[in-house]
């Protein structure tokens, strides 16, 4: 009796998140969608993407870091920052001022001579919510600074000095 109770709970629980699953949206043999915003990572060292990370995993990441930068930057822009180390990118809501771009640094804010920085200091600090490699991150900031300067404008902390940034490797 216990066995055929046990085997009916099972069967019973299997259809159940099944039909849970589905409902969220998952399919079975699927893998699923990570959801990193969801989680807290204030537990996670800076410079680290969590204890269970090896170096492997880290290799990994870097090297799809690296396909994700170059196919949103395309063969031209990722030449350039090869070649040159930074991309600029001119303000779309002042003129005169222009964005430098480096991997893993913070944001240089330049003016054109005669022009005044809408900040107090030269750089401006942007970090993930949560660990990225360096690469990948940089891309996602370079799509900010091209087409949401207002977030840019809004979120950025001024810093007074270059500095890498945090939570990326």
């Amino acid at each position: 009796m216990a066995s055929r109770l046990a085997t009916a709970l099972a069967v019973l629980g299997a259809w159940w998140r099944r039909g849970w699953g589905r409902l969220a949206g998952v399919e079975p043999g699927v893998p699923t969608l990570e959801r990193p915003w969801r989680r807290t990572w204030a537990h996670v060292p800076k410079r680290s993407a969590g204890i269970d990370f090896t170096h492997a995993d880290y290799a990994a990441a870097r090297v799809r870091a690296r396909e994700v930068a170059r196919a949103t930057l395309g063969d031209a822009l990722w030449a350039q920052l090869q070649r040159q180390g930074y991309l600029d990118l001119p303000s779309i809501l002042q003129p005169g001022v222009t964005y430098r771009l480096r991997v893993g640094r913070r944001i240089e804010v330049r003016c054109a001579p005669g022009v005044r920085s809408p900040w107090p200091t030269p750089y401006l600090c942007i970090n993930p919510t949560y660990p990225l490699p360096e690469e990948e991150f940089f891309a996602h900031l370079y799509l900010y600074v091209r087409d949401r300067e207002d977030i840019v404008r809004r979120v950025a902390a001024p810093q007074p000095w270059d500095q890498a940034l945090g939570r990326t490797f």
